[in-house]
């Protein structure tokens, strides 16, 4: 490998919400979504160009922004998207909390797949939408779609909205070609539009490809950024892709009335390096990755058999089943952090129905940092 993703960065007292939100000292944080990992060497040299400059005045996005996205997806993705179809804006939660209020009205119902990603649940009713939920169906080590059920609560008249994570976070499914075709027909018969968040569609394990919804349905609206796959979440940087300009024009009302259609100098030029000049650090990030999924997925088989690993398609969060062990998830999390000194998701943030009985587990650190986190969930249970 060129890239060294073994070396250990010290994050404490950064003022790091990964690292600092631990009230206990020593504590190994394997939750929130981001990773251990330095940045790429372009990423850094491109801010610290920026930064030598030393104004960091209102920031105007330039053409060169938008043509590196848009080269991105299509090299990456074989996906062509107008300039004109590129709302920029602070972050994917932001984003999806824009949409909603652009194509659901209060009262109206948004449908989602659960167990699914926490915020999911607070912006549909920050929105004043109601959650209605399509519990995903286990599958042996994975999670399939209860397509009768997506189908019955698409035709509920006051769903308007499907809220899809795509590649999935928690349950780890790159979603294939086929099942969003089937996904889009249904939501197509029941008048239901689509929005798709796929802020880890770069985190693609091997064997599996990643497919943006909108070459399945060009009408979808997109959310992406670069944060997760490139580790610069604080630089918030999002986008919001859609095609309609009816549609466009309301979310980009939405945008500017919850004041979140100003970024800071420094995202762009985040954006522009990763997806300019930062592709072999991916590739070799994502190769970085599955070994550490591997290594757990042994560690669990040989040290603690009673606890399932299930598969990793995409992103760097692993989801286990830990009903075997007698816990309930916030049971198992407290005791975790309380004796273990090793601080995971419960289970429960991602649906309370859903989510019981497993934990989320984040991989994107060190691989002998994770393993001293593995060998700490073992002393504690």
């Amino acid at each position: 490998m060129t890239y060294n993703f073994d070396n250990k960065v010290n994050r404490r007292g950064t003022g790091c919400y990964k690292w600092d939100e631990a009230e206990k000292d020593g504590v190994i944080p394997m939750w929130v979504a981001d990773m251990d990992f330095p940045v790429a060497p372009a990423i850094q040299e491109a801010l610290q160009k920026r930064l030598s400059h030393g104004i960091f005045g209102y920031t105007m996005v330039q053409d060169c922004y938008y043509k590196a996205i848009q080269d991105w997806f299509l090299r990456r993705h074989q996906w062509q998207i107008s300039r004109n179809s590129i709302i920029y804006t602070t972050g994917v939660v932001p984003a999806i909390s824009c949409a909603l209020k652009a194509m659901a009205l209060p009262g109206e119902k948004v449908l989602v797949q659960t167990p699914v990603y926490n915020c999911f649940f607070s912006c549909i009713k920050n929105s004043g939408c109601d959650v209605l939920e399509n519990p995903l169906r286990r599958d042996g080590d994975s999670y399939n779609i209860d397509f009768e059920d997506f189908e019955e609560k698409c035709s509920d008249e006051k769903t308007t909205v499907f809220l899809l994570c795509n590649p999935h976070n928690p349950a780890g499914r790159v979603w294939t070609r086929e099942e969003l075709q089937r996904i889009n027909d249904i939501c197509q018969r029941h008048g239901v539009r689509i929005i798709s968040d796929e802020i880890h569609c770069e985190l693609i394990m091997p064997g599996h490809t990643f497919t943006p919804f909108a070459l399945v349905n060009k009408d979808a609206v997109i959310l992406n950024s670069p944060s997760k796959a490139f580790n610069i979440a604080g630089l918030q940087i999002a986008n919001i892709i859609c095609d309609s300009p009816t549609l466009r024009r309301r979310i980009n009302r939405a945008v500017n009335i919850n004041e979140v259609c100003d970024v800071n100098p420094f995202g762009p030029v985040a954006l522009e390096a990763a997806y300019n000049e930062s592709e072999q650090w991916l590739d070799e990030l994502n190769e970085y990755l599955w070994e550490n999924y591997k290594a757990l997925k042994g560690f669990f088989a040989k040290e603690l058999p009673q606890v399932d690993v299930l598969r990793l398609e995409g992103t760097y969060l692993v989801w286990i089943d830990i009903h075997a062990t007698g816990f309930s998830s916030d049971q198992l999390t407290e005791k975790l952090l309380n004796e273990g000194k090793v601080l995971v998701n419960s289970g429960t943030m991602y649906g309370r129905n859903a989510g019981e009985g497993y934990l989320r587990i984040n991989i994107a650190c060190p691989r002998e940092q994770m393993m001293e986190g593995l060998r700490r969930i073992k002393a504690a249970l």
